[in-house]
């Protein structure tokens, strides 16, 4: 097996604030986290037994894989555009906004069109390149989209679209005393 890997592709480069956070937040803490920071010390003893070959050959493994994926989000960070402002015209559907949808079947889904880094943050969250969001993007109020689902193709109609304003970081409340 050769060293060469295909490189994945490069996905949109917006994100929210939240995202960029979160995303910093992840890449800062990957190595901490993961408690594989001393599996590369041969011959060091855990739980009163030498280090096996095995073992060591694992953690090295994994600390490359720590490594890989700690420059692949430092990389990715560097060149990410936050948006944070709503667009121009708050009447279309772009970048970060919530789009209200309904189905045929009276069925009402609420999403948010969101960076491909950030689309499992939280639910409701979809990423601008999946094929829901490429279908949304420059849609507006009352237009209908037909988008492939397992089941089938699905037509919704935009029912609602709103931009809030950058949501604040998390502040923990005041200790009681």
């Amino acid at each position: 097996m050769g060293r060469f890997r295909q490189a994945a592709p490069a996905g949109s480069r917006y994100i929210t604030p939240r995202g960029n956070a979160g995303c910093a937040r992840n890449s800062s803490s990957c190595g901490v986290t993961s408690g594989a920071g001393d599996a590369g010390g041969r011959g060091r003893c855990r739980a009163g037994r030498p280090l096996g070959e095995r073992e060591y050959t694992y953690g090295k493994r994994r600390l490359r894989e720590i490594d890989r994926r700690v420059r692949f989000l430092r990389q990715r960070l560097e060149g990410m555009v936050i948006v944070a402002a709503p667009p121009s015209d708050p009447r279309r559907v772009f970048f970060g906004a919530w789009v209200s949808l309904e189905a045929g079947d009276g069925e009402r889904l609420r999403h948010r069109i969101v960076g491909p880094d950030e689309f499992d943050l939280a639910p409701g969250y979809i990423s601008m390149d999946s094929p829901l969001g490429r279908a949304l993007l420059r849609k507006a109020l009352d237009d209908e989209v037909t988008v492939e689902a397992p089941g089938g193709p699905r037509t919704l109609t935009i029912v609602a679209i709103e931009y809030q304003p950058p949501e604040r970081p998390f502040t923990r409340p005041p200790a009681r005393s």
